[in-house]
Order: C-alpha cells, then sequence, then structure tokens
C-alpha cells in the first residue's frame, strides 16, 4: 500500500527492533517469539526430512523383491497353467517395448502353509523365473544364502525368507514339507503336501518378505494346481519407481482390456496412505509452535503499542499519517517474525543434513542406542530435505507471523494524538 512502507516507516520500525526497551518484559516476549518461531520452523523442517527419509527406506526395501507393477488376467481361471496365460505371453514383448519399461518377469504364486514339525507358518509360494528375475527385483542381492540358478524347474527347490527359516529352525539342504490349498471339481477340499529343499536364505530386513516369501521355480509352482487357484501375469520394472501410475496408466491403454495393470502404488497404499496422514499430523502440530510464537508477537507488539503511544502522537503530531505509523508497527513486527523463520530454515536444514552424525554423536556421549539393531531392522536415522517441504513450511511460517503483526499495527495507527498526549 503506497505509504505504509515509507523510508520513514522503515528507519523508526527497525529503530524500534534494535532498541533496547526499558521494560525488561516487553524485551524477553520479544526474544522469546523470534526462538519460538526459529524453534519451531525447523523442528518441522528436521522431522519432515526424517519422515522423508523413513518413507524413502520403506520404499525401496518394498520394491526390493515387488516389482513396480503387475499385470494379470482378470479371469485367470480360462487359461490353462501348464503354459500360463495365453494373452500375458503375447503382452510380454509388448510391455518390453513400452518406454520407461526396463524389466519383464513371470510369476506365479499361491498362499500355503509351511510345515516343519511342531511349527507351521503360512507362507506365500512365489513362482519365479531364475533368469528374468534379476531384471525385476533385487532377489539376488538379498540372498544371504545359495544361487537364483539352483532354482531349476522340476528339482523342488525354495528360497525362503530369513525370519521364516529362524522360525522353523531351518538351513540350505533341510526339507520344508509345504501344504497347498485345493479343491477338487466337486468343489471337495483336497489339500496337497509337497516336499521342498531349502536352497538357499534371503533377507531385505521387512517382515512383510522375510516372514511370508518362499521362492521356487515357475514350472514347479505352476505344475501344483490348476491355473485357476493360482494368481499369475508379469511383473515389471520401471526407469523411475515415482512414475510408477503414469507409466502403468500408459501401458493399460496399449494392453488388451482382459489384462489390468496393477502398480506399486496401489499394492501398497495402505503404508504410504499412513505415512501421508502422520506427517499431516506432525506438520499441523508443530505449526501450532510457530502459532503461539506468532501470538507472542501479537502479546509484545500491543505492549510496544501502549509504550510508545506518546511516540506515535508526536509523529502524528508533525504529520506521519495513520499509514506510515501502521507501516513502522508492520516492519517491527515482520523484521522479528521473517528474522525468525529464516533462521529456523537456516537451523533446520543444518541439522537435516546432519542427522545421522548428530545421532551418533549423542549415543556415542551418552551412550544409548535409538535403535537397537537387536530389535530393529533399522539402525539409522535416514533425513531426505525436500525443497518444497522447505518453501511450504516457509511461506506458512511467514503467513503466520506476518498476520500477527495486523491487529498491534492497525491500532497504533488509530492512536489519538489528542488523547496520547493529554496526561503527558
Amino acid at each position: 500500500m503506497p505509504g505504509m512502507f515509507h523510508p520513514l516507516s522503515l528507519f523508526v520500525g527497525w529503530r524500534y527492533v534494535r532498541a533496547r526497551s526499558h521494560k525488561f518484559f516487553v524485551s524477553f516476549i520479544t526474544w522469546t517469539s523470534l526462538a519460538g518461531v526459529c524453534v519451531g520452523v525447523a523442528a518441522l523442517i528436521v522431522i519432515l526430512s526424517v519422515m522423508n527419509g523413513f518413507e524413502g527406506d520403506l520404499r525401496s526395501r518394498l520394491l526390493s523383491l515387488d516389482a513396480d507393477a503387475r499385470v494379470v488376467m482378470r479371469d485367470p481361471g480360462q487359461h490353462a497353467a501348464s503354459t500360463g496365460p495365453a494373452p500375458l505371453r503375447s503382452a510380454e514383448s509388448l510391455i518390453r517395448g513400452s518406454p520407461g519399461v526396463t524389466g519383464v518377469a513371470p510369476y506365479a504364486q499361491i498362499q500355503a502353509l509351511a510345515v516343519r514339525t511342531p511349527q507351521m507358518l503360512p507362507v506365500l509360494l512365489r513362482g519365479i523365473d531364475p533368469a528374468a528375475e534379476p531384471s525385476v527385483t533385487r532377489l539376488a542381492h538379498a540372498l544371504k544364502a545359495g544361487r537364483l540358478s539352483d532354482l531349476k524347474g522340476g528339482t523342488d527347490r525354495v528360497i525362503v525368507g530369513e525370519l521364516i527359516a529362524e522360525e522353523l529352525g531351518l538351513e540350505p539342504g533341510d526339507r520344508l514339507t509345504l501344504l497347498i490349498p485345493a479343491v477338487t471339481a466337486g468343489g471337495v477340499p483336497e489339500p496337497q503336501l509337497r516336499r521342498f529343499t531349502v536352497d538357499g536364505v534371503f533377507s531385505v530386513g521387512l517382515a512383510d518378505h522375510d516372514a511370508t516369501l518362499v521362492y521356487a521355480n515357475i514350472q514347479d509352482v505352476r505344475a501344483l494346481l490348476p491355473a485357476g487357484g493360482l494368481d499369475q501375469g508379469l511383473r515389471v520394472r520401471y526407469r523411475n519407481a515415482l512414475e510408477a501410475p503414469r507409466i502403468s496408466a500408459q501401458l493399460r491403454a496399449r494392453l488388451p482390456k482382459s489384462l489390468q495393470v496393477i502398480d506399486w502404488t496401489q499394492d501398497n497404499a495402505a503404508y504410504f496412505r499412513a505415512i501421508r496422514i502422520e506427517k499431516t499430523m506432525m506438520s499441523l502440530i508443530l505449526l501450532l509452535i510457530v502459532a503461539v510464537a506468532a501470538f507472542n508477537i501479537v502479546a509484545m507488539l500491543v505492549m510496544v503499542v501502549n509504550d510508545k503511544r506518546t511516540d506515535i502522537a508526536i509523529l502524528r503530531t508533525f504529520g506521519a499519517s495513520p499509514r506510515r505509523v501502521l507501516g513502522i508497527f508492520l516492519i517491527q513486527g515482520l523484521t522479528i517474525g521473517w528474522l525468525g523463520v529464516a533462521l529456523g530454515v537456516a537451523l533446520g536444514l543444518t541439522l537435516a543434513w546432519h542427522v545421522t552424525p548428530i545421532v551418533n554423536f549423542l549415543q556415542n556421549t551418552f551412550g544409548f542406542q535409538i535403535f537397537n539393531s537387536n530389535v530393529y531392522y533399522i539402525t539409522t536415522i535416514p533425513s531426505v530435505v525436500k525443497w518444497t517441504n522447505v518453501w511450504a513450511i516457509g511461506i506458512a511460517a511467514l503467513v503466520l507471523t506476518g498476520s500477527a503483526t495486523v491487529y498491534p499495527a492497525v491500532r497504533a495507527a488509530r492512536t489519538s494524538p489528542a488523547e496520547a498526549l493529554r496526561y503527558e
């Protein structure tokens, strides 16, 4: 607004900011407000950066054994198990040639019960093509024992998750019995028992995989049941997993209607929906720190306005317009609030970029461990700074602190010179 940030307003406003008030409480509230804004902004940046790090780590672990997308039949029961669904075989070459696709591999899986007296565990028996699997997952890198190439068709060999091996006491070379649920043509339950040889153990540090997955050759799995009893299809790896929804939509448009494409954001929607909710609630809670600091700015400016009533009256007497008086206190409040925001952004970025060394220093100094390796898979605190978050936090804090200056500044502009000087 014209005249609001006149040189006079800037000069007097900055002078009020630099001046030491003779009232201790006013100075105390001023510094408390600045510190509150700084701490609130810094805490928001650090917490969201750490949550971004955990989200990225979780996504990496989830996708280590799950492809970026799955292509499955809408009605798998119409196709023979021995050769696999024909539409999938014909679609494989089309998918390989699609933009953004880096790998395709077939799979077939079924729920089963792993039995090793006296223990029993529910597992997911997943059949894979050992030659094609490395193009879509990092299973080969997760192996602690055994080799993918040993999963040859007809050998009935399996690779089990580390937690399954620990629970059932399995080691490479041991025999494992799997109970496969099945029904006869007449609908009568007729479960099958199949003995497999444990050939290897894998670990990715995620219980959803390590405690549930058992890998076998896809031919061995398809031989267990008719196609109608199997979940089978193609798993697809994209060049960029974060673009999975867009690339999957392009694939859906190119593939026959009998096929559907399900990407990892749909398979793991519950995980990431929970993380988004937690980040939103955490942001709102921590933003309350900034809001409290903004209320302190209101209180501080109201006290300053009362303290400077005589100065305001003299300025008005010498011809200063209400807008220039308004500008003086807007400058004072904005300087304090925005200085707090700037310091908070600088402090938050410094802490977020150095979370790991800071945590290591605290653990070594005070002799405690935040994430015990015997309990948690994650033993370090990851941190990923996203500039969109930093900008959003900074703008929200600027708006809050800026809004806090309006009422005291308007009150100062409405001060009547006659009333202020009546008793002077």
